[in-house]
Protein backbone atom coordinates (compact mmCIF):
# COMPACT_ATOMS: atom_id res chain seq x y z
CA UNK A 1 0.00 0.00 0.00
CA UNK A 2 3.13 2.45 0.78
CA UNK A 3 4.87 1.11 -2.26
CA UNK A 4 1.39 2.76 -4.14
CA UNK A 5 1.00 5.58 -3.01
CA UNK A 6 4.89 6.50 -3.27
CA UNK A 7 4.63 5.52 -6.90
CA UNK A 8 1.52 7.38 -7.82
CA UNK A 9 1.48 10.34 -5.79
CA UNK A 10 4.56 10.65 -4.41
CA UNK A 11 3.94 14.41 -3.42
CA UNK A 12 1.29 14.17 -1.66
CA UNK A 13 2.90 11.15 0.37
CA UNK A 14 6.05 12.58 1.08
CA UNK A 15 3.61 16.23 2.18
CA UNK A 16 1.24 13.72 4.16
CA UNK A 17 3.75 12.33 6.00
CA UNK A 18 6.19 15.43 6.73
CA UNK A 19 3.07 17.50 7.90
CA UNK A 20 2.02 14.71 10.00
CA UNK A 21 5.74 14.43 11.76
CA UNK A 22 6.46 18.12 11.94
CA UNK A 23 3.04 18.56 13.62
CA UNK A 24 3.39 15.91 16.14
CA UNK A 25 6.66 16.45 17.11
CA UNK A 26 5.97 20.46 17.89
CA UNK A 27 3.29 19.54 19.86
CA UNK A 28 5.32 18.06 22.62
CA UNK A 29 8.47 21.19 21.54
CA UNK A 30 6.99 24.75 22.24
CA UNK A 31 10.51 26.28 21.03
CA UNK A 32 10.49 25.07 17.73
CA UNK A 33 6.64 25.01 17.79
CA UNK A 34 6.87 28.76 17.91
CA UNK A 35 9.88 29.38 15.48
CA UNK A 36 7.96 27.28 12.68
CA UNK A 37 4.70 29.70 13.39
CA UNK A 38 3.82 32.33 10.88
CA UNK A 39 4.61 35.93 12.68
CA UNK A 40 3.56 38.66 10.51
CA UNK A 41 4.93 41.23 12.32
CA UNK A 42 8.91 39.77 12.15
CA UNK A 43 7.97 38.84 8.30
CA UNK A 44 7.36 42.31 7.59
CA UNK A 45 10.31 43.21 9.07
CA UNK A 46 12.31 41.26 6.81
CA UNK A 47 12.52 38.25 9.33
CA UNK A 48 11.46 34.83 9.79
CA UNK A 49 10.63 34.31 6.02
CA UNK A 50 10.59 30.79 6.30
CA UNK A 51 7.48 30.62 8.25
CA UNK A 52 5.36 31.40 5.17
CA UNK A 53 6.04 27.50 4.55
CA UNK A 54 6.53 25.93 7.41
CA UNK A 55 4.06 27.02 9.60
CA UNK A 56 1.39 24.44 6.83
CA UNK A 57 3.38 22.05 8.59
CA UNK A 58 2.33 22.86 12.26
CA UNK A 59 -0.99 22.47 13.59
CA UNK A 60 -2.36 24.18 16.63
CA UNK A 61 -3.95 20.50 18.32
CA UNK A 62 -4.75 16.91 18.05
CA UNK A 63 -8.33 18.14 16.42
CA UNK A 64 -6.77 20.61 14.22
CA UNK A 65 -4.11 18.24 12.55
CA UNK A 66 -7.17 15.19 12.12
CA UNK A 67 -9.42 17.40 10.07
CA UNK A 68 -6.90 18.98 8.30
CA UNK A 69 -5.18 15.39 7.55
CA UNK A 70 -8.66 13.91 6.83
CA UNK A 71 -9.60 16.49 4.51
CA UNK A 72 -6.32 16.38 2.84
CA UNK A 73 -6.22 12.62 2.20
CA UNK A 74 -9.96 12.69 0.55
CA UNK A 75 -8.65 15.15 -2.11
CA UNK A 76 -4.80 15.51 -2.59
CA UNK A 77 -3.98 12.30 -3.45
CA UNK A 78 -6.72 11.85 -5.88
CA UNK A 79 -5.60 15.24 -7.31
CA UNK A 80 -2.19 14.44 -7.77
CA UNK A 81 -3.05 11.17 -9.35
CA UNK A 82 -5.53 13.49 -12.03
CA UNK A 83 -2.59 15.89 -12.37
CA UNK A 84 -0.33 13.41 -13.74
CA UNK A 85 -2.96 12.00 -15.95
CA UNK A 86 -3.41 15.26 -17.74
CA UNK A 87 0.42 16.65 -17.80
CA UNK A 88 3.60 14.28 -17.60
CA UNK A 89 4.56 17.19 -15.64
CA UNK A 90 1.38 16.79 -13.19
CA UNK A 91 3.52 15.61 -9.99
CA UNK A 92 5.28 19.11 -9.97
CA UNK A 93 2.13 21.13 -10.75
CA UNK A 94 0.79 19.28 -7.92
CA UNK A 95 3.65 20.59 -5.84
CA UNK A 96 3.36 23.85 -7.69
CA UNK A 97 -0.39 24.08 -6.47
CA UNK A 98 -0.13 23.33 -2.90
CA UNK A 99 2.85 24.83 -1.80
CA UNK A 100 2.11 27.99 -4.05
CA UNK A 101 -1.28 28.41 -2.24
CA UNK A 102 0.34 28.02 1.44
CA UNK A 103 2.80 31.13 0.40
CA UNK A 104 0.22 33.01 -1.39
CA UNK A 105 -2.59 32.34 1.48
CA UNK A 106 -0.73 33.59 4.19
CA UNK A 107 0.31 36.87 2.33
CA UNK A 108 -3.04 38.87 3.31
CA UNK A 109 -2.53 38.06 6.98
CA UNK A 110 0.89 39.45 6.81
CA UNK A 111 -0.36 42.91 5.52
CA UNK A 112 -3.02 42.53 7.68
CA UNK A 113 -1.18 42.35 10.76
CA UNK A 114 2.11 43.45 9.96
CA UNK A 115 2.10 45.93 12.62
CA UNK A 116 0.72 43.15 15.51
CA UNK A 117 3.34 41.65 17.57
CA UNK A 118 1.02 39.12 18.63
CA UNK A 119 -0.20 37.60 16.17
CA UNK A 120 0.77 34.36 15.09
CA UNK A 121 -1.14 31.75 12.92
CA UNK A 122 -0.29 28.04 11.62
CA UNK A 123 -1.69 24.94 9.96
CA UNK A 124 -2.11 23.45 6.35
CA UNK A 125 -5.56 24.82 5.69
CA UNK A 126 -5.09 27.61 3.16
CA UNK A 127 -3.40 24.80 1.07
CA UNK A 128 -5.80 22.44 1.69
CA UNK A 129 -8.37 24.43 0.74
CA UNK A 130 -6.15 25.06 -2.69
CA UNK A 131 -6.21 21.58 -2.88
CA UNK A 132 -10.10 20.98 -2.25
CA UNK A 133 -11.09 24.00 -4.84
CA UNK A 134 -8.77 22.74 -7.44
CA UNK A 135 -10.23 18.96 -7.07
CA UNK A 136 -13.88 20.73 -7.59
CA UNK A 137 -12.99 22.64 -10.64
CA UNK A 138 -11.90 19.07 -12.27
CA UNK A 139 -15.54 17.31 -10.67
CA UNK A 140 -17.89 20.41 -9.56
CA UNK A 141 -21.08 18.09 -9.83
CA UNK A 142 -19.40 15.36 -7.41
CA UNK A 143 -21.15 15.42 -3.47
CA UNK A 144 -19.07 16.59 -1.13
CA UNK A 145 -20.37 15.75 2.79
CA UNK A 146 -20.76 19.23 4.76
CA UNK A 147 -18.77 18.01 7.96
CA UNK A 148 -19.00 14.51 6.26
CA UNK A 149 -22.61 14.27 6.79
CA UNK A 150 -24.79 16.35 4.61
CA UNK A 151 -24.65 15.98 0.83
CA UNK A 152 -23.69 18.68 -1.08
CA UNK A 153 -22.84 19.70 -4.86
CA UNK A 154 -19.04 20.31 -5.44
CA UNK A 155 -20.12 23.42 -7.07
CA UNK A 156 -22.52 24.80 -4.52
CA UNK A 157 -20.10 24.00 -1.61
CA UNK A 158 -17.74 25.91 -3.09
CA UNK A 159 -19.72 29.39 -3.27
CA UNK A 160 -21.73 28.60 0.35
CA UNK A 161 -18.04 28.15 1.47
CA UNK A 162 -16.37 30.98 0.54
CA UNK A 163 -19.37 33.30 1.42
CA UNK A 164 -18.55 31.71 5.03
CA UNK A 165 -14.96 32.93 4.84
CA UNK A 166 -15.95 36.27 3.88
CA UNK A 167 -18.59 36.63 6.68
CA UNK A 168 -16.55 34.78 9.60
CA UNK A 169 -13.69 37.17 9.07
CA UNK A 170 -15.42 40.14 9.48
CA UNK A 171 -17.50 38.37 12.26
CA UNK A 172 -15.90 35.40 13.51
CA UNK A 173 -14.52 35.39 17.24
CA UNK A 174 -12.88 31.68 17.37
CA UNK A 175 -9.52 32.26 16.66
CA UNK A 176 -9.62 30.88 13.11
CA UNK A 177 -7.84 32.45 10.22
CA UNK A 178 -10.88 32.45 7.98
CA UNK A 179 -9.07 34.58 5.22
CA UNK A 180 -5.94 31.84 4.70
CA UNK A 181 -8.98 29.68 3.97
CA UNK A 182 -10.43 32.38 1.51
CA UNK A 183 -7.53 33.30 -0.25
CA UNK A 184 -6.20 29.73 -0.26
CA UNK A 185 -9.10 28.42 -1.95
CA UNK A 186 -8.69 31.08 -4.56
CA UNK A 187 -5.15 30.30 -4.69
CA UNK A 188 -5.99 26.89 -5.62
CA UNK A 189 -8.50 27.91 -8.69
CA UNK A 190 -5.84 30.39 -9.73
CA UNK A 191 -2.99 28.47 -10.05
CA UNK A 192 -5.08 25.48 -11.14
CA UNK A 193 -6.35 27.48 -14.19
CA UNK A 194 -2.84 28.99 -15.05
CA UNK A 195 -1.47 25.37 -15.04
CA UNK A 196 -4.57 23.77 -16.76
CA UNK A 197 -6.15 26.94 -18.96
CA UNK A 198 -8.48 24.06 -20.09
CA UNK A 199 -10.14 22.70 -16.86
CA UNK A 200 -12.06 26.16 -17.31
CA UNK A 201 -14.06 24.95 -20.25
CA UNK A 202 -13.44 21.05 -18.86
CA UNK A 203 -15.70 22.56 -15.53
CA UNK A 204 -18.55 24.66 -17.56
CA UNK A 205 -18.85 21.60 -19.94
CA UNK A 206 -20.08 19.47 -16.63
CA UNK A 207 -23.30 21.27 -16.24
Amino acid sequence: MLTFYLQQTPVASVIFFFTLVTSIYTLSNEQLFGKLMLHPYSIARKERWYTLLTSGFVHRDWGHLLFNMITFYYFAFGLEQMLAQASVYGHVLFAVIYLGSLILSDIPTVIQQRNNPGYYSLGASGAICAVLFSYILFNPKMTIGVMMIIPMPAYLFAFLFLGYCIWASKNGRDGINHDAHFFGALSGLILTILCFPWVIKHCLAQF
